[in-house]
Parts: structure tokens; sequence; C-alpha cells
């Protein structure tokens, strides 16, 4: 018998090349998958660890609203995001109560946060989106949201009404 050294050795160099390869790329993937993990992971957790700032924005003046129908107001949300100051342009629905208190609901949706119309005939808030459906003082009436609308907090500051801001007002459950 022949003596199959020269075959042996060329095998254990493939061999120990092929572990070479699988290691390098075994700790290249690894690392790669960290990298990119690490923005996920920040971002998932960014919403609950970000201090979100509550601001007072302008609306109107007292004079503007009236007893029966509901205005639309624009103002800039408070997100917490300083690249969204640009585009954190919102809305909501202001009148006054008949006992001469203001109140105000965010034109989002309690149920995925589509906008709302008022429905000055029925006095009835409408989603076009899924059906939901919600009485003049923000309580739900019916469709799949699981909650009243979102109210805002409201004061007036001599005759200008504010209302209180944050970011993303349809995340607030215990409204």
């Amino acid at each position: 018998m022949g003596c199959n050294c020269n075959q042996e050795a060329e095998e254990k160099k493939l061999l120990d090349r092929k572990g070479f390869l699988t290691k390098i790329t075994v700790w290249a993937g690894s690392f790669i998958g960290l990298v990119l993990t690490f923005p996920l992971v920040t971002a998932m957790l960014d919403p609950v660890t970000r201090k979100k700032k509550k601001v007072w924005r302008k609306v109107g003046n007292v004079s503007e609203f009236e007893t029966e129908n509901f205005k639309l107001v624009n103002f800039e949300n408070a997100s917490p995001y300083e690249w969204s100051e640009k585009i954190a342009k919102t809305s909501a629905y202001v009148r006054k109560k008949e006992n001469g208190e203001l109140v105000a609901f965010s034109i989002n949706c309690a149920h995925l946060g589509c906008p709302v119309r008022w429905e000055k005939e029925s006095k009835l808030f409408m989603c076009p989106c899924h059906g939901g459906v919600y009485y003049k003082d923000g309580s739900r009436a019916a469709g799949p949201p699981p909650r009243g609308m979102y109210e805002y907090p409201i004061r007036v500051m001599g005759q200008q009404v504010e209302i209180e801001t944050e970011g993303l007002p349809i995340t607030n459950i215990t409204s």
C-alpha cells in the first residue's frame, strides 16, 4: 500500500481553510446583525423613553366658537421629534357647551387615527374609514373605536382660547 500522506495533507489544508472561512462568515454575519438590530431596538423603545412635551397652542378668540356647532381649528402638534415640526400640523374640533365652557376634541378617531368629520345635521362625529361614530360630547356611539374621542385640555387666556397639545393624542388611552 502506498502512502497517501500528500493527499491527506491537502484535505487537512482544505478543511482548515473551510473552517477559517466559516468562522469569518459567522463573525461578519453576527456583526452585521448586531449593527442592524441596535437601531431597531432603540426605535422600539423611543416612544416609551422619550419625554413628551406638552404645549399650549392658541386656536382662536372666544367669540369665534358657537354653542351648537364645532369649529375646526388647526395648530402645530407638540411632537417630540425635531424633524417633525415642519409636518406637525394637526386639527381639533372646538365648541362652547351649553353652560359656556369650551370643549376641544382631537380630529383623530380613537380606533386607528383616521380623521373624523363633524356632521352638523345629525350632531355626530363620523369616521369614514371604519364606521366609527361619536356623540357631540365625544363619547363612542357605534363602530370599532374602543373608547370616546381624545379631549384636549382647554383654557382661556384673556380672550384667546388655547388647547394643551402633546405628540400623538390617539395613544392616550386614559381619556
